[in-house]
């Protein structure tokens, strides 16, 4: 299956933050910038960080699987190798981790690593690989 890139567009408060944190940690290649935004290549997709400064973040959550997990989140669904390095990678650096490198219902076809962490704006994020990518929509 071929999927088209997706474009967030998301509010930071530190353009140079933003560019160490997504260029930097998770290896996101910068595409075109101004004094004001930074476009990033988020594993083929187009995520572009823009500065405000007064953005407002949400604290709100949801219970999954026993987790409180933040809303609103982007990220992406990887595969498992690419998961676990990611999640080292992440591990050495010293992130905090709103929601640590876990597997989510285990035994079940939703079956999944997860991880949650938070960019140097607040905006979270969550980076997850299917124990069976076929069940990525699986209900049961």
């Amino acid at each position: 299956m071929s999927l088209r890139p997706f474009h967030l567009a998301f509010p930071v408060d530190d353009l140079g933050a933003a560019r160490a944190f997504y260029g930097g940690l998770l290896g996101c290649a910068e595409g075109r910038s101004s004094d004001e935004w930074i476009d990033f290549d988020f594993h083929g997709h187009q995520i572009v960080a823009h500065l405000d400064p007064n953005a407002a973040r949400s604290k709100a959550s949801n219970e999954v699987d026993g987790e409180h997990v933040p809303v609103p989140h982007f990220g992406l669904v990887l595969d498992m190798e690419e998961w676990r390095a990611l999640a080292d990678r992440l591990e050495r650096a010293g992130t905090d981790f709103l929601i640590a490198p876990t597997i989510r219902f285990a035994g079940q076809a939703g079956e999944q690593a997860t991880m949650f962490f938070l960019d140097p704006s607040g905006n979270a994020l969550e980076f997850k690989a299917m124990a069976d990518p076929a069940k990525l929509f699986a209900a049961d």
